[in-house]
């Protein structure tokens, strides 16, 4: 129980610390509230509170779970053959269980804001279409959140084996989920975590709830297609 509980803790500090630092720190606080208020901390800024939050968590539980903290990279890791069904389910259940609470506790800090409104895409939730970030389409979230996905997992698979630094595994891993979003964010928010959109979307509703479908399809698939080609081409012995 105890990878259960770490991969609960890794989730949820990820959504407070990532989705966090977008809609609390994201944005410049407005002049009326605190004058001389620094800018926000922009997209430079929540895509280093991501990874960084990685980073940690990884050297944290790293050793308890894995940290996988996302269901993408754990369905990806039983494709690969390097965990069983029953942690699978356990890890998935405990990380849409700890993306949840994260979103709860967001939620609530929030609501202790004078300004604070619950529109669309509230909390950090992932989304596309006309009134998201940059109006991207359909097909170009799905793609995005797909190829950003399986090179994720492709780093993940190759740090974590025989063949990587694992010593140096957590903060590559962390690196490369701060340029992920770094290119993502605008397009989607950056998902490439089904367990991360789940969360705030259940409290934001509206079309962030619409929408969750492809944040729950498009980086599994893209995980999968990594675990594959992984396995099959680069797998030491393969």
């Amino acid at each position: 129980m105890r990878k259960y509980f770490a991969e609960f803790i890794g989730t949820f500090s990820l959504v407070l610390f990532g989705c966090g630092a977008a809609v609390v720190a994201g944005k410049t606080i407005p002049a009326t509230v605190l004058p001389d208020a620094p800018s926000g901390i922009g997209l430079l800024g929540i895509a280093l509170a991501f990874g960084l939050a990685v980073v940690v968590m990884a050297y944290a539980i790293g050793p308890v779970s894995g940290c996988h903290i996302n269901p993408a990279i754990t369905i990806s890791m039983l494709v690969a053959g390097k965990i069983g069904a029953r942690d699978t389910l356990g890890y998935i259940i405990a990380q849409f269980a700890g993306a949840t609470l994260g979103a709860a506790v967001l939620y609530a800090l929030r609501q202790g804001a004078p300004d604070f409104v619950m529109g669309e895409w509230a909390l950090g939730s992932n989304g596309w279409g006309p009134g998201y970030l940059g109006n991207y389409s359909m097909g170009a979230a799905f793609l995005t959140e797909a190829v950003m996905t399986f090179l994720f997992l492709f780093v993940i698979l190759a740090t974590t084996s025989r063949l990587g630094n694992t010593t140096m595994a957590g903060l590559s891993i962390g690196l490369t989920l701060v340029l992920i979003h770094l290119v993502a964010i605008p397009v989607t928010g950056t998902s490439v975590n089904p367990a991360r959109s789940f969360g705030p979307a259940i409290f934001a509703g509206g079309k962030a709830l619409q929408q969750l479908w492809l944040f729950m399809i498009a980086p599994v698939a893209g995980g999968i297609t990594a675990a594959l080609l992984w396995k099959r081409a680069f797998e030491p012995g393969s």
